[in-house]
């Protein structure tokens, strides 16, 4: 893919403990995430997402495959100057302060020095942390740590953020900023690698996904394509006491809530079906397509996916 920011191609990783059976973490993946989008990747624990980032940011040596962030291979430091990455665990030097570990970091990861105090000051309110500055992160919560782990991430003003299980940690309104985030970094151009097990986080912000089990790639593609279901529309309509009968002909999953009738139907069906609501004096609120949610479409295609791969 000539615009893909993140380019993994083959990707494994074989364990090899003495004494012990070989084991196979990652076999084959390959993931294409294009430039200013949000990707997400997603797979239960043990599926092989984290090894699969580690070995793309070089922090695990891969068996096999190839690794290049910005068209530079990203196992090599070189390959990772215009980067941020938040880890799934983010652990800090607890003596520290967060001003005093940004600029820590900020020193590591190579960024102006004169740039790192006006960085700080920012990304940490940015990121809620403005009122704790000069406090010591041996008194941060667990989600004051995961949000100064995303400042971190963030201070070199990076090109390609991978983040690591962002929310873990996080209540709610913690979450719901993340969110707002990542959609701020796409809308400037900025290409996001997710890795979560909140799905409904995934199904709120990216463009596209890729769904690991056990090691390998099980699905891949524009989450509306993979979600929407085929040859079926649903429909919101209002101002009817009850549905016309040519109407509940057609539809299925028939529900009304506060004088608001929902329903799917064939697509073939939707002039029929708008004519008649119209006929009979109600107001189509809504026509889209019929959307499986991510959860049960995760939970299908694991199911199918670990058949094909124990038979």
């Amino acid at each position: 893919m000539a615009d893909a920011a993140i380019s993994v191609q083959g990707a494994r990783k074989v364990y090899s403990t003495p004494g012990k059976p070989k084991r196979t973490a990652v076999s084959n993946v390959s993931i294409q995430v294009e430039s200013g989008t949000i990707h997400g990747l997603l797979g239960p624990n043990g599926a092989g997402k984290t090894t699969t980032l580690k070995m793309l940011l070089g922090l695990v040596r891969p068996t096999g495959g190839t690794f290049e962030v910005l068209g530079m291979d990203s196992t090599r430091p070189s390959g990772r100057r215009r980067v941020g990455f938040l880890p799934e665990q983010p652990y800090f030097p607890v003596n520290l302060t967060a001003r005093q570990a940004m600029r820590f970091y900020g020193s590591l990861g190579g960024v102006d020095a004169a740039r790192i105090p006006e960085r700080t000051t920012a990304l940490l309110a940015r990121v809620g942390l403005a009122d704790a500055e000069r406090t010591e992160l041996s008194k941060f919560s667990r989600g004051m740590l995961q949000r100064l782990g995303i400042a971190q991430a963030l201070l070199g003003d990076p090109e390609v953020v991978i983040l690591d299980e962002p929310a873990s940690g996080l209540d709610p309104v913690g979450q719901r900023d993340v969110r707002n985030l990542m959609l701020e970094l796409r809308d400037r151009g900025v290409t996001v690698l997710l890795s979560s097990h909140q799905l409904s986080e995934v199904e709120a912000v990216c463009d596209q996904v890729t769904i690991l089990n056990r090691g390998s790639v099980a699905a891949e593609g524009d989450i509306n394509a993979l979600l929407n279901v085929d040859g079926r529309t649903s429909v919101r309509a209002m101002n009817m006491a009850e549905l016309p009968p040519q109407v509940v002909s057609v539809a299925e999953e028939i529900a009304v809530s506060g004088g608001m009738w929902v329903f799917s139907m064939p697509t073939e069906q939707t002039r029929a079906v708008v004519d008649a609501i119209d006929e009979a004096g109600g107001t189509i609120a809504a026509i889209t397509p019929k959307r499986e949610s991510l959860d049960d479409y995760f939970a299908a295609l694991l199911a199918a996916h670990t058949e094909d791969v124990a038979s």
